[in-house]
């Protein structure tokens, strides 16, 4: 649901190890079935996850570059069929996007709604049902599974035309808190995890990795440049109706304003965004370029598919198990 969580290419599932991960790959069952699927995109995701913490992290020196070139050119590989299954999937529902700018606009607007994952009843329960232990592993999940809005602003903006340019600009700048550390969103999150003592036990569910490994892949590759603008502008557009409802949970449950500002502010502050968004980033590349439109309508449909099934892995984890008179076997 989350905007923002740890930053770009950052350990999202620690203690992954991809040579691990790439030696479990070779031994994944074959087959079509539900139970081999679900481990395939375990595994995979998993590997991915821990490609881009390598590749992303800020690094002193590179001990083996070749190999490292050549894992690389691997996990790319893997990289690009993820997205590009994930392409042909939500092709249909691209076809009914508009090119006309502002019939464009209107159309994207219309996600809110109805939208893949939109009014999900995972929300209203966390506002007002869930408790202590469930929304912590919610919010672990949360925090293990997408990358920092931040710097895939910052890498999806580069070479962009002046008018979007300026508007991703503004927006990083607010991600910044405006050039004041204390209003900085990232750190926010982590204010929440520490007030919460949340941790990583390692049991991350593939679902979250897979989102934040899409937002990384449309970011870093130039050729989904378009795609990451349509993300992360949906990402505007419906964050505001779930973050209201998470901080209201976590007021229910007791947590200080301040440990929750980041869920408080965004409730708000993200609705003047989208509009700024929607305005000076997607009209005027779609008036420029109309052949753009179904690349910005793709990564927005891509990123919503990507957090609906979050939402559906996490109320089978967190549902079923209440229905059986149990704890989530996934504590905080």
């Amino acid at each position: 649901m989350s905007r923002q969580t740890c930053p770009l290419g950052g350990n999202r599932r620690r203690g992954t190890d991809l040579a691990l991960c790439e030696r479990m790959s070779t031994r994944l069952p074959l087959g079509n079935n539900v139970s081999n699927h679900a481990n395939r995109n375990e595994v995979l995701h998993r590997m991915l996850a821990a490609s881009h913490a390598q590749r992303l992290n800020p690094a002193l020196d590179c001990t083996n570059f070749d190999a490292d070139l050549r894992r690389e050119v691997s996990m790319r590989r893997v990289e690009r069929e993820i997205v590009e299954a994930e392409r042909r999937s939500v092709a249909q529902s691209v076809a009914k996007a508009p090119t006309e700018a502002v019939a464009f606009v209107k159309w994207f607007e219309s996600l809110k709604q109805d939208g893949p994952g939109q009014n999900d009843s995972l929300f209203p329960w966390l506002a007002h049902t869930a408790n202590h232990q469930q929304m912590c592993w919610f919010l672990t999940q949360e925090l293990a599974g997408e990358a920092g809005f931040d710097d895939l602003v910052a890498m999806s903006q580069v070479k962009l035309p002046s008018r979007p340019k300026l508007e991703m600009a503004r927006n990083y700048w607010d991600e910044m808190g405006q050039g004041n550390a204390a209003g900085m969103h990232g750190p926010m999150l982590g204010r929440l995890a520490g007030a919460l003592k949340l941790h990583d036990p390692g049991e991350t569910v593939w679902e979250a990795l897979a989102l934040g490994n899409l937002m990384v892949a449309l970011a870093t590759d130039r050729h989904y440049a378009y795609h990451s603008v349509g993300a992360l502008g949906v990402i505007e557009l419906t964050a505001p109706g779930r973050a209201k409802l998470v901080n209201a949970g976590l007021k229910r449950l007791g947590v200080r304003g301040a440990a929750r500002q980041y869920f408080a502010l965004h409730a708000s502050l993200d609705i003047r965004h989208s509009a700024a968004w929607n305005a000076e980033v997607l009209l005027p590349l779609v008036q420029d370029t109309p052949e753009v439109a179904p690349c910005i309508a793709e990564g927005a449909l891509l990123r919503l598919r990507a957090g609906a099934r979050c939402f559906e892995r996490y109320k089978l984890e967190l549902w079923s198990e209440r229905a059986n008179g149990h704890e989530p076997r996934l504590s905080a």
